[in-house]
């Protein structure tokens, strides 16, 4: 009997696949489990409409995940953080960050397609990849810099306090008791 498989079934086929299997298999079990329908004529023009339609569903948001990666990879990503020594940041660069940093250029992908491994603790240029879905993923370009005037930090002087002159006059002028 030829069936047209509604999910994945191991050693017969794929979903949307039409397969021939024995009468009993298809019966018994295929057809039951919902895994399955009779390969009818009225079935087999339905599932040509759903795999068209499909696929023109698919090529749309292909297209539109062309555009956005075209987009973000045409920003640049500027981030401003406290930088100490030797570049490296007070805390770091996450992809909160990143995703709060493209929102404010209008550009709307959901942070959970921002890939970053580890999260950024020096200042520097950076690619991080976007993956937009339908095997297309950006390079969005970020920039951390220090969030401060470029000016040399000022040196840090401790003093410690000298005592007042009036206690260390009153200490010597006590006279001792006899």
């Amino acid at each position: 009997m030829n069936v047209i498989l509604l999910s994945d079934v191991e050693a017969v086929g794929k979903v949307g696949d039409m397969v021939r299997v024995a009468d009993g298999y298809a019966r018994n079990f295929l057809i039951p489990k919902k895994l399955a329908v009779k390969a009818t004529e009225r079935s087999v023009k339905q599932l040509a409409h759903q795999k068209r339609t499909a696929e023109a569903r698919r090529k749309r948001l292909t297209d539109a995940a062309e555009s956005l990666k075209r987009k973000i990879e045409t920003l640049e990503i500027t981030i401003q953080a406290r930088v100490g020594e030797e570049n490296k940041l007070f805390g770091s660069v996450t992809v909160r960050d990143i995703h709060a940093a493209l929102a404010a250029q209008d550009v709307d992908v959901d942070r959970r397609r921002i890939v970053l491994a580890d999260p950024i603790k020096s200042a520097g240029t950076f690619d991080v990849p976007v993956k937009l879905g339908y095997d297309v993923t950006a390079t969005a370009r970020v920039r951390v810099e220090s969030d401060a005037p470029e000016a040399a930090p000022a040196p840090v002087t401790i003093e410690t306090p000298e005592p007042a002159a009036d206690e260390a006059e009153t200490e010597t002028e006590t006279p001792a008791e006899e």
